[in-house]
């Protein structure tokens, strides 16, 4: 008997990953023999950046001590107090709960999953990380995005946020550090959001993966430090600021009013205790990390700095391109002055360059805006080489598809 093809679930139609999809030309291209140039995964260690020793040692004595069974659902006790003692420092307050997971991605992943019913919305930031949209399409959720405002450094649009809160939200995400802006939110708009939440009784899910990589003398404040009894969940881990995403160690800190919270806590928990736990002897790398030497972000930021500056200046000094100053992170986010896609013309480039930038679609964007995303994680001699390419493609493109 003929078997007939194996249809996949509707749930993964409008499952999108733009950072990874972009590689499906790239790898086409990359097969011609063209060198290629990558800004397009925020992957340090890609690059000259190195995970701090004392994790790796922490992490290989756990092993040898053989901490190499299941760990408990929520974490290892000393991970999980390392992580209070580091939330109490950025001033949270009331707080509920704090789980470990594989990466803050499933982190995010069960907190959505615990709040939000079919046919329900979260407010997501525009331009934002894709993988809350893609975890939106999983669950079948309604889409609901609310814009940065790219003519006030990308701070999130507060009366945009407001007018699009309805009685099938749950949440508004927030990720500030914002991917892949590297917008740094104030504290006045941080208030904002929180009365918004308060109002209309809704959790916040601030995401601040990159709350240590800011740049100019800036200083992040977290959202959860401002209101003890807002709802929200905090995400973080070891992936940016202690440069080990391959770690895949993240975590949530609930805080907030604990009878609001009680019911959607034990409900996270029950998704916790069912996948078992995080990697454990990864974990006893998080205390060594957060209470540890800080010295390694000094170096990595003064090479992001020089970095980020010659990203800016070089792409600014292209006629058609615009580059807000990125505050914090390791991403700009330029802005085309073209009639095509912005899919088209990353498409175009990596196949005549061989330069790998994300298109802005894939993280979302104002209407009628065009834009791209670089990761300056790279040496100054393979930015400087990418930059130049795409100011001399640019020239190219114009003429070829604009005219």
């Amino acid at each position: 008997m003929e078997m007939k093809e194996i249809k996949a679930a509707e749930r993964t139609r409008n499952i999108t990953y733009a950072v990874r999809d972009v590689l499906l030309i790239a790898n086409e291209v990359a097969k011609t023999g063209k060198k290629m140039l990558y800004l397009n995964i925020g992957d340090p260690n890609i690059y000259d950046f190195v995970t701090p020793r004392a994790m790796i040692e922490a992490s290989y004595k756990a092993m040898l001590e053989n901490k190499n069974g299941y760990g408990p659902s929520s974490g290892v006790e000393s991970a999980r107090d390392a992580i209070a003692r580091e939330s109490e420092r950025k001033g949270i307050k009331n707080i509920r709960d704090i789980f470990v997971t594989t990466g803050a991605s499933e982190a995010i992943d069960i907190c959505l999953t615990s709040l939000v019913n079919q046919g329900e919305n979260i407010l997501t930031p525009t331009p934002g990380y894709p993988l809350y949209t893609a975890i939106q399409s999983k669950l079948q959720m309604e889409e609901n995005p609310y814009y940065l405002d790219e003519n006030n450094g990308w701070q999130p649009d507060v009366e945009d946020i407001k007018s699009k809160i309805n009685d099938k939200t749950k949440a508004i995400v927030l990720i500030n550090p914002n991917n892949p802006t590297g917008s740094n939110s104030s504290k006045e708009t941080l208030l904002k959001i929180i009365d918004l939440a308060l109002e209309h009784n809704l959790v916040i899910f601030a995401d601040e993966i990159y709350d240590k990589l800011l740049m100019d003398g800036e200083t992040h404040v977290s959202l959860a430090s401002l209101n003890p009894e807002v709802p929200v969940i905090t995400f973080g881990g070891l992936s940016k600021n202690y440069l080990a995403p391959g770690f895949r160690m993240g975590w949530g800190v609930i805080s907030g009013n604990e009878a609001v919270l009680k019911d959607y806590i034990e409900a996270i928990n029950k998704i916790l205790r069912s996948r078992l736990s995080a990697n454990h002897p990864i974990q006893y790398s998080i205390p060594v990390a957060l209470d540890g030497d800080q010295s390694h972000l000094d170096v990595a930021m003064k090479k992001l700095t020089k970095r980020r500056d010659l990203t800016v200046e070089m792409l600014n000094a292209v006629p058609g391109i615009t580059c807000e100053t990125p505050r914090g992170a390791f991403y700009a986010f330029p802005k085309l002055e073209i009639k095509n896609s912005d899919n088209h013309f990353v498409a175009e480039l990596i196949k005549e360059t061989g330069v790998v930038v994300v298109p802005g679609s894939g993280f979302g964007q104002v209407p009628g805006t065009k834009h791209f995303r670089v990761v300056f994680l790279p040496n100054e001699q393979i930015l400087e080489k990418a930059y130049r390419s795409i100011g001399d493609f640019f020239v190219k493109y114009i003429e070829k598809y604009e005219k």
